[in-house]
């Protein structure tokens, strides 16, 4: 599945966040509709049917992103083929 770019997720877990607590909710108790949007963004980004799934698979998208890269193994998947 694709992902979107960390920046991209960075700037979307930021703007919920923000939205989740700044925006009123409507007058049923619901979300504001700048927090739905935002969860209906994530969900659509992650590919995930729920708030809370798309925050986890975000959050996880973004530390395994700012992991280092593993070293290139000596001898790897062109050891002995010629140019």
């Amino acid at each position: 599945m694709l992902m979107p770019h960390p920046a991209v997720l960075r700037r979307l877990l930021a703007e919920y966040e923000a939205a989740a607590v700044n925006e009123p909710a409507d007058a049923t108790g619901r979300p504001g509709p700048r927090t739905r949007d935002l969860e209906y963004t994530l969900c659509v980004s992650t590919g995930t049917r729920d708030v809370r799934r798309a925050l986890e698979t975000a959050r996880r998208h973004l530390a395994d992103a700012s992991a280092p890269a593993p070293e290139p193994v000596p001898g790897g998947a062109h050891a002995g083929v010629a140019d």
